[in-house]
């Protein structure tokens, strides 16, 4: 089902229990967005945002906030910063695992991306480990039922455009733990089948190991579409799950969108319908708060129904000592 079906389908059947923008103290003048998920360390919270000028193009560092109020965050001083885009943090074996887009300019032009990957046991201060191979971005981790680490991958390039059509697709690999990852793990992924359409792209931005051993995707699902002569990209907040010993995957759906989130401004007219997903986070009456970065300004949470409820809920990862 293409991008515009399931669109239309879903703008008539959803439903939006609750919406909020985020504020970020300490970073007066500077844009907070394309987030993490919240994540927990010594009974606080913690979230990484994407901070840039608003005239700014791909020249953000990443920083750690912490929840003071609902909804508010404010600056950590003296937490390392990143040179990097788009966070996304996860618990592995123990460990908090950070990643994102480091972009590399010459002359003042991108000329390669890669994404990085952090670790430690302190969100204020983990270090660089490793790297996926260049010009790929959405490369996600998650724990397994059995311990070991599942690779989620996002190629995109022309031969999967002419091969397939679609501009990008998902693969999925193994490691026993994360020592092992590197680029050449991430190019071995064997691609899941049938999860774009024409001219789709899309990825995983993050993987929850559910109650049943499957796993649940929060991820995005994106199109170029012309509007009064106006090319948009379009970016949808989707999930799909995913059963990593058949390998099978039950097909990406749409369960947030930018008109389901408080209005406003946009860095770019093309991203005026762009929800570019952070990921959810469980909440006690059952629904799930859905977070994701808005038209590259701001960030965003709404309240949904959970997208994995039928596989007994999320199996929740931490530190020891640490909750």
């Amino acid at each position: 089902m293409s991008i515009q079906t399931q669109r239309e389908q879903f703008e008539k059947n959803k439903v939006i229990y609750g919406s909020a923008k985020l504020t970020f103290l300490g970073v007066d003048g500077y844009d907070v967005y394309n987030c993490s998920t919240p994540i927990r360390q010594d009974g606080e919270v913690y979230i990484f945002g994407r901070v840039e000028k608003r005239d700014v193009w791909a020249g953000s560092t990443v920083m750690l906030f912490r929840e003071v109020a609902k909804d508010t965050y404010r600056l950590v001083e003296g937490a390392k910063t990143y040179a990097l885009e788009d966070p996304f943090v996860s618990v592995i074996h123990g460990e908090y695992i950070l990643g994102g887009t480091h972009v590399r300019k010459s002359r003042g032009k991108v000329d390669a991306f890669y994404t990085y990957f952090f670790r430690g046991t302190d969100l204020t201060d983990l270090e660089h480990f490793t790297a996926g191979p260049s010009r790929m971005k959405d490369i996600r981790l998650v724990e397994l039922a059995n311990g070991k680490v599942g690779v989620f991958t996002r190629p995109r390039n022309s031969e999967i455009a002419e091969k397939y059509g679609c501009e990008s697709m998902i693969g999925y690999a193994e490691i026993d733990s994360v020592d092992e990852l590197d680029a050449d793990v991430v190019d071995g992924a064997r691609y899941l089948p049938d999860i774009f359409r024409e001219k789709e792209w899309g990825g995983c931005n993050q993987v929850l190991l559910l109650a049943d051993g499957t796993l649940g995707i929060i991820g995005h699902l994106s199109k170029r579409i012309e509007v009064d002569g106006v090319l948009y990209s379009v970016y949808t907040n989707t999930a799909f799950d995913f059963d990593p010993v058949t390998g099978t995957s039950d097909g990406m759906r749409i369960i947030g969108t930018r008109s389901c989130y408080p209005a406003g401004p946009t860095k770019l007219e093309k991203l005026k319908d762009c929800a570019f997903t952070s990921g959810i986070v469980p909440r006690p009456d059952g629904r799930v708060d859905l977070y994701s970065g808005l038209c590259d300004c701001e960030e965003g949470r709404i309240t949904i129904d959970d997208p994995f409820a039928a596989h007994g809920g999320v199996v929740e990862r931490t530190l020891k000592g640490r909750g």
